[in-house]
């Protein structure tokens, strides 16, 4: 038997995810000997077989962890999915990505916020990915759609890639196979119950590049993937909103608390390259904070720290004291 075959029969066996699977694998050593310790049934096969069997006739591809195709920033996450099944142009896989999530009960202002900001990534040559849920998953890859191109977009689903979900998404699901990709770590055929949406959610932090929070309930899954995409040391943004509103209570949280960067606009990414900077110095805004205690430090010698001219440093104490994660004080600054 193939070796994607022998990966599925193992994955498809009850109660082995992608942790029980690696455990296996390490204990046993090769697919053959962990495939022998499970004694599968004929009849278990062949369901198996006729799954791929059923998948290719649909036009969808298996691609596991040793693929090229297999997208580089899944590879990173622990226990990651071993396979993953891909409807539409598996192309889409290799691009850049942004996921942008947000509360399926949007405003009309908060959906046309996200589907023109997800557009301009799209024509920046970005991949929106998202969960293809009503609100907001839905006006993400509708606006990555309106950008010209073919790999715009990759829709993350929790149920099988062939299982339409939601269904007022049915036409929208069809534009993306045509100009992006659906992909699922779940069996052909699979309905969507709610245990997978939290494990979806993890994936589309997990594919991306970073993270854009929309409109999001504090308790929303929406939040759960900005979560996830935090724990992924991935820089999150998030757009603000009235705080009397509870759809703009995720957001302006994570802001507040400084694990979000304030998003207002796409020029802030697109302007004079400032996607690519504002990326590259994430990790050295946190190394700021790294260098930062009870005692004031000062400008001049927190360049120094750093690494950067006082110049260099100035704008990001700006939003760091915005975020409020420092102060001013006694010609320094502190943590707050």
């Amino acid at each position: 038997m193939s070796d994607l075959l022998n990966k599925l029969l193992i994955l498809r066996s009850p109660k082995i995810g992608p942790a029980k699977y690696n455990s296996l694998l390490a204990e046993f050593g090769d697919l053959e000997s962990v495939l022998d310790s499970l004694h599968l049934t004929d009849d278990f096969i062949d369901n198996v077989r006729r799954e791929m069997d059923n998948a290719y006739s649909f036009g969808i591809e298996y691609i596991d962890d040793t693929d090229s195709r297999y997208p580089k920033n899944l590879l990173n996450i622990k226990n990651h999915p071993i396979v993953i099944t891909a409807r539409g142009n598996t192309d889409t896989l290799r691009k850049k990505t942004v996921a942008m999530v947000g509360t399926r009960h949007a405003t009309s202002a908060g959906m046309n916020f996200m589907s023109d900001m997800a557009c301009q990534f799209a024509e920046h040559d970005f991949a929106v990915v998202s969960g293809l849920a009503m609100g907001t998953d839905a006006a993400a890859h509708i606006g990555a759609l309106r950008a010209n191109g073919n790999t715009q977009t990759i829709a993350v689903v929790a149920g099988g890639v062939d299982y339409i979900w939601p269904p007022e998404n049915e036409s929208l699901y069809y534009e993306i196979l045509d100009r992006g990709v659906v992909i699922s770590e779940l069996p052909v055929g699979t309905k969507p119950i709610a245990q997978n949406f939290v494990q979806r959610n993890r994936w589309v932090a997990g594919l991306s590049d970073f993270l854009i929070l929309g409109e999001a309930d504090v308790h929303s899954g929406s939040m759960t993937t900005a979560r996830f995409a935090l724990d992924y040391k991935k820089q999150v943004f998030a757009v603000p909103g009235h705080p009397s509103d509870v759809r703009s209570v995720g957001p302006n949280l994570l802001i507040k608390n400084g694990d979000a960067t304030l998003c207002m606009s796409s020029n802030e990414f697109f302007c004079d390259e400032k996607l690519l900077s504002r990326t590259k110095n994430y990790a050295y805004k946190n190394d700021i904070l790294d260098k930062l205690g009870m005692i004031p430090v000062s400008e001049s010698v927190l360049a120094n720290l750093v690494k950067k001219s006082v110049a260099e440093i100035k704008a990001d104490l700006v939003v760091l004291e915005l975020q409020g994660l420092i102060r001013k004080q006694d010609g320094g600054y502190v943590l707050n």
